[in-house]
């Protein structure tokens, strides 16, 4: 009963190993955006860490280091 089901008249196969390489591709895809992240988020860091206060406060005051302040905040990544 069960082998009938996954066998699905012959095509298990074909739909099974999609499937299985759907999973696999989201699975990789996933790695990667999320090191490719991780590096942006290093070298982020490194670039605005070092910076006297009159620099932080005329970079605080830019749209993007806003939006990615919030960002980093809210992520859990």
């Amino acid at each position: 009963m069960i082998f009938e089901t996954l066998n699905m008249s012959g095509y298990g196969i074909y739909v099974w190993s999609s499937f299985l390489f759907t999973i696999i591709s989201f699975l990789i895809l996933y790695n990667v955006i999320n090191y490719q992240l991780r590096k942006e988020q290093r070298k982020f860091n490194s670039k605005y860490s070092k910076l006297n206060s009159d620099e932080l406060k005329l970079i605080k005051k830019q749209k993007i280091y806003e939006d990615i302040l919030v960002f980093s905040v809210n992520t859990k990544i």
